[in-house]
């Protein structure tokens, strides 16, 4: 008897962006059950793969291209994705990911790590094309940045001005906060009638300790002393006039180097990414009339029960009575698999982590198949 199968995993960060972890295991799963219905609904958080995903789930949606300014000013060939109208957005939504405007992946691999240089510029320049097209709706992801500028290259891409005690503006990046003196938004693009939502599974606040600086600055190759001088570069920002009323300590004003709280400023609304994802691209729906569920990650431990993506659509598939089957480059001893029907780990298919990851697509094909496999057959 034929099943119908609803693929959801997150990308396997590092080595396959979801869209293309979906149509892998589907591929696994028809070559041992062909007749079964397959729907591919990738998932994402905000991060890299954000627009793919979106891409890959929502029919009708389309892909636009654009030129922006790279992190480091060199040009950067991206695309956002146009969602058809739907009741709650007539004109249409655009989705904007940060990270193939201004991401981190975008310094190179290794990446040239830039602590004050890398800005959100190309972020800023894709919002305002989608906004150019007429959308009533933005849904942002903000992951996997590379700066940490507090936002203003996306908001001054998008019409504000931030200038030094001289009137001049300050120099991109996270190099041009400690001298900021000034902020007028006058300009700024007006948001879409429909509003902005942000996607982030990061609740960090701009400031202090567990702040932009501090949690995410050595990953862009901050030393303990320039830590001190970004934050203090961030509060600076926080503290202009331009900024009152806006609290510096909201969850996620800290997410992508501050970019969260330069958007809190423009009015948008910042969200857990993966509960966001799933309304937008009709997972529950699916979930409920599909016989099992297929979701995944690239590492599966005591952690991700608290808001990643598996865990989440487990829980939608939960409520509706349907198995789920998880898929994951390695699943942890500390994890807590007892709510799948079944798993299948990559580390374990191909014999070792570095032969999963080096061959990611053809082991999340045999998962796929060992999933498939795995289906009690009537």
């Amino acid at each position: 008897m034929a099943q119908t199968v609803v693929i959801a995993p997150d990308s396997f960060k590092g080595t396959v962006a979801a869209a293309a972890a979906a149509d892998a295991l589907a591929n696994g799963w028809r070559r041992e059950r062909p007749q079964d219905a397959v729907r591919l609904l990738p998932m994402a958080d905000g991060g890299e793969g954000t627009v793919d995903a979106f891409l890959a789930a929502v029919p009708g949606a389309r892909r636009m291209p654009v030129t922006v300014t790279g992190p480091e000013d060199a040009p950067v060939e991206a695309s956002w994705a146009l969602l058809p109208p739907t009741v709650d957005a007539p004109g249409g939504t655009g989705v904007v990911e940060l990270a193939s405007t201004s991401g981190i992946e975008l310094l190179g691999t290794p990446p040239r790590l830039r602590a004050f240089g890398a800005h959100t510029r190309g972020f800023g320049e894709a919002i305002a094309a989608a906004l150019a097209h007429g959308v009533s709706r933005l849904v942002l992801g903000i992951g996997s940045s590379s700066s940490t500028d507090g936002g203003v290259g996306m908001l001054t891409a998008l019409g504000a001005r931030f200038t030094d005690a001289t009137g001049q503006p300050v120099a991109d990046g996270a190099r041009g906060l400690a001298g900021v003196a000034s902020a007028d938004l006058s300009e700024l693009a007006a948001l879409p009638p429909d509003g902005v939502t942000v996607l982030s599974d990061v609740t960090n606040p701009l400031l202090g300790p567990l702040g932009a600086a501090a949690v995410f600055g050595p990953q862009k190759g901050a030393s303990p002393d320039d830590v001190v001088e970004l934050d203090a570069g961030l509060a600076r920002l926080a503290a202009l006039d331009a900024f009152a009323g806006i609290d510096a300590a909201t969850p996620g004003t800290g997410a992508a180097g501050g970019t969260g709280f330069g958007l809190l400023a423009w009015g948008a609304d910042l969200v857990p990414g993966s509960a966001a994802v799933a309304e937008l691209v009709g997972l529950g729906t699916a979930v409920a009339a599909a016989s099992v569920v297929l979701t995944g990650e690239g590492s599966y431990d005591g952690q991700s029960a608290a808001g990643k993506v598996p865990a989440h659509v487990g829980a939608i598939a939960a409520a509706a009575g349907v198995p789920v089957m998880l898929v994951a480059g390695r699943i942890a001893a500390d994890a807590d698999v007892s709510g799948f029907a079944a798993t299948a780990s990559l580390t374990d298919l191909s014999g070792s982590a570095t032969a999963a990851m080096a061959d990611a697509r053809r082991w999340l094909e045999e998962a796929g198949a060992a999933l498939a496999w795995a289906l009690p057959r009537p």
